[in-house]
């Protein structure tokens, strides 16, 4: 199998994981897209370097957290309003709070919304963050205070059912 197919194999399977992504990292349906066609972009010109590797979906990732802050240091301070899609992706919330989260998630500045989406969705750790945004620990530990009081702020608290966490 050659190089173009290989890439188009790996786009045809990961394609609608890393347009999920990107949609929690941008917060919007139209910036998503524009990450993940970026990201893919640049990875095309990776590829054969990539294609031996473990994992080049964390290449995609990492790239889109890069490109979205990348967007939010050109852009500062833009609030950036949209309309939910049709068809929206949940995980967790209970329906009531689920509108409300992913407003406030919205609301957030850039940086501080990557910084939530790298720890919560990709579990990944200060330093780990702090590497791929290019930024301090420090950074990384401040800014996830920031959101994570904004949320708590916006969104209802609801109680657990089941009793653990």
């Amino acid at each position: 199998m050659d190089d173009e197919s290989k890439f188009a194999e790996f786009v045809a399977e990961r394609g609608d994981a890393l347009m999920r992504y990107g949609y929690v990292l941008a917060g919007n349906p139209h910036d998503a897209a524009d990450l993940v066609q970026e990201a893919l972009l640049k990875m095309r010109a990776a590829w054969p370097r990539l294609r031996s590797k473990d994992n080049p979906e964390s290449y995609a990732r990492t790239t889109m957290a890069r490109l979205h802050i990348a967007a939010w240091r050109l852009r500062r301070r833009e609030q950036v309003t949209w309309d939910p899609p049709d068809r929206e992706h949940h995980d967790t919330l209970p329906s009531g709070d689920e509108r409300a989260m992913w407003q406030a998630l919205a609301a957030l500045p850039r940086k501080q919304r990557a910084v939530l989406v790298l720890r919560y969705y990709e579990q990944l750790d200060d330093a780990e963050i702090a590497e791929v945004l290019g930024v301090s620990r420090g950074t990384v530990r401040s800014q996830a205070h920031r959101a994570l009081g904004k949320l708590r702020a916006t969104v209802p608290a609801h109680p657990i059912s089941g009793g653990a966490r």
